[in-house]
């Protein structure tokens, strides 16, 4: 008999817009007083996979990853988190995700051995459990040699590992990644994404936004594909894309998106 995948996050009709100033109007040729950067999103994720939300910039990736961690209230619909809504019980959802951006700016005289305690005890972690979290990942992304370092005397790399390790003391069950690699060099993007590779096979469920096709296909069991805010493609990726290239499956469906509006 199959057994159903265990379903972790899903998102019902999640809808969000922001106000367009009056210059960025003129720039927009546009009398519009607000623009739609999410437009009744649905899509499930499930334990155990990775599931990548695909799209160019601007398509909404940014906006929902930051409704599914909470940073943001959606205009309209929900989302769910280990049966947590967003809405009502943001608070208990956070407890279950952890969530790197690369727009996280870590205080720069604090120290990777001060900023682990820190999040450790605003999450609530225990002091053993704590000190050995702090142990296994600063060892495993070399941060052990630059624990007592300030953060503005690391380097960009090492910073990114200390955003990481930071993001999931608490060992959350859902990882949230906002464009993981961006920005980093090929050495530390390999640890990054191997570490994700990780995460999944310990049974933790990882959603991440990004525009680079060979991540996806290195990494992803599901794809999603957002254009204009609205998810035009759900599915595994294999079935996605069949037995084509991941980017000769987009564009064609970009480009039927697209042409359908012209």
């Amino acid at each position: 008999m199959e057994v159903k995948a265990e379903e972790i996050v899903r998102a019902e009709g999640l809808c969000k817009s922001f106000p367009l100033s009056a210059k960025l109007r003129r720039i927009e040729h546009t009398s519009k007083t607000r623009q739609i950067a999410v437009d009744g999103l649905d899509f499930s994720a499930y334990r155990g996979e990775i599931y990548g939300l695909l799209g160019p910039n601007g398509a909404g990736k940014t906006t929902t990853l930051r409704m599914l961690s909470t940073l943001i209230r959606p205009d309209a619909g929900d989302a769910f988190v280990c049966g947590h809504s967003v809405v009502r019980e943001p608070g208990r959802v956070r407890d279950k995700i952890g969530f790197m951006t690369g727009e996280l700016k870590l205080e720069s005289f604090f120290t990777p051995d001060y900023l682990f305690d820190f999040f450790g005890a605003m999450h609530g972690v225990e002091k053993a459990v704590l000190a050995r979290r702090k142990r296994e990942l600063f060892s495993r992304f070399g941060i052990d040699r630059f624990a007592g370092v300030k953060v503005k005397n690391l380097s960009t790399g090492m910073t990114q590992k200390v955003s990481l390790v930071v993001s999931i003391v608490h060992d959350p069950d859902v990882v949230i990644f906002d464009e993981p690699t961006n920005g980093l060099d090929v050495l530390t993007a390999k640890v990054v994404t191997d570490f994700l590779a990780e995460l999944r096979a310990m049974g933790k469920s990882v959603i991440l936004s990004t525009h680079i096709f060979s991540l996806v296909e290195k990494l992803c069991d599901r794809v999603g594909i957002i254009i204009d805010g609205r998810m035009i493609a759900d599915a595994p990726l294999g079935e996605f894309t069949r037995e084509k290239s991941l980017e000769t499956a987009f564009f064609d469906l970009y480009h039927a998106v697209k042409g359908e509006e012209l």
